[in-house]
């Protein structure tokens, strides 16, 4: 077996795996029918497509020559603890921490954060685009989270609000 893409043969397993587990792991709900969907389904169906995305993927790993081969460089952690990091804190901001009494911090705090946060893991940053970008994305999730579909979250601090 020569490996022709070594990009698209991880990828493709990866897609193989992930498709498996999610698949395996919906086996024990219920799977329904396509016009009353159990809650199997989904996960069931997204899990098949992935694994046969993935087999698609890793056949023409296999079978179609790249120029290099595709060598996977280096591996990126600072943007992997940025992205990381950005969830982790935006959901620090919207839940707040109750074991060590940090209060809930609202939604276009988190936002801002996950922005500022996750933009880090560009080498370029620049701060004037990542405000617009914050800005932009605050006021969009508000207009379609808070007004559109109604949902009960922390928009603001819970301080001042």
């Amino acid at each position: 077996m020569n490996i022709k893409s070594q990009k698209d043969f991880f990828a493709g397993l990866m897609f193989i795996v992930v498709g498996a587990a999610f698949a395996i792991g919906a086996y024990s709900y219920s799977m329904g029918e396509g016009a009353r969907m159990g809650p199997g389904y989904f996960p069931r169906l997204l899990g098949v497509v992935l694994a046969v995305l993935g087999s698609i993927i890793l056949f023409k790993s296999l079978t179609v020559a790249t120029a290099d081969g595709d060598k996977i460089g280096s591996f990126a952690w600072k943007p992997m603890f940025c992205i990381i990091g950005a969830n982790i804190i935006f959901g620090i901001c919207i839940g707040g921490l109750p074991i060590i009494k940090f209060p809930a911090l609202g939604m276009i705090v988190g936002i801002y954060a996950l922005t500022f946060v996750a933009s880090l893991a560009a080498s370029p940053y620049k701060v004037k685009e990542v405000f617009l970008l914050a800005t932009f994305l605050s006021i969009l999730s508000y207009l379609a989270f808070i007004v559109l579909l109604n949902l009960q979250f922390p928009v603001w601090p819970s301080f001042l609000a």
